[in-house]
């Protein structure tokens, strides 16, 4: 990515992303992942909602494997009736050193225990891995600083991992626009700060970022331009 900011954080090996439910994080888990791998990175994407069967990154198949990127997913994923089980390959995150490995954990504190059920091989990593909270304002309990901070509190007591940042993922689905990531900054700016983590980067489907922004927001915030992976199945 070449711009005035972009994503040039040096990128720590496992990254777990969490998220409240219709946060988008399995979006972008998967655009992560492929942005990881631009980076000329092996990458594993490990899908590992099994509480939600409507939006997974394991529906990305097809192309996370184009990508070159190694798909663990959970026993039947991809239907809508499952009740999936965390696979037993995960343990190829922390054996695998060679590398990187994004995990999308399921929305809400449920979702959320699949992490502590593996918390001491992730406490074991050097460096300790990235813990990254998706925030979207404009769903029902993530409109206001509040609500964000006391999310974001569930999400680490529920995984027994310490937050380190926040992913600003503000859309309105089929209704959004790039501007409204600057219109709700302040709001997780404002949880950022009380939460004492960074604002790690912005998320936003490329279509609705207008082109002059490259790979940054107008607030300085690197800008992960994301391409639509996953789509709502019934």
């Amino acid at each position: 990515m070449m711009s005035r900011c972009g994503l040039k954080h040096k990128p720590n090996r496992v990254t777990v992303i969490l998220g409240a439910y219709g946060s988008g994080k399995s979006e972008v888990s998967v655009n992560y992942a492929i942005w990881l791998r631009n980076q000329q990175h092996d990458v594993t994407l490990c899908d590992l909602d099994t509480i939600n069967p409507f939006f997974r990154s394991a529906d990305a198949r097809m192309l996370v494997n184009e990508q070159g990127i190694r798909l663990i997913a959970p026993v039947f994923a991809g239907t809508n009736v499952d009740v999936p089980a965390v696979p037993a390959e995960i343990q190829s995150v922390f054996d695998d050193r060679s590398r990187y490995a994004v995990l999308d954990i399921g929305g809400e504190a449920m979702g959320a225990r699949v992490v502590a059920s593996f918390k001491n091989r992730l406490a074991e990593l050097q460096p300790s891995p990235d813990v990254w909270m998706v925030v979207n304002p404009y769903r029902p309990f993530t409109r206001t600083i509040e609500q964000i901070v006391e999310q974001a509190d569930v999400l680490v007591q529920s995984a027994g991992l310490p937050l380190t940042g926040l992913i600003h993922n503000a859309n309105l689905l089929e209704n959004s626009d790039g501007y409204i990531l600057s219109e709700s900054y302040s709001t997780v700016a404002g949880a950022a700060e009380r939460l004492k983590q960074p604002i790690v980067f912005a998320a936003a489907l490329n279509e609705h970022v207008p082109a002059g922004w490259g790979d940054c927001t107008p607030e300085g915030v690197p800008l992960l331009r994301m391409r639509r992976t996953i789509h709502y199945r019934v």
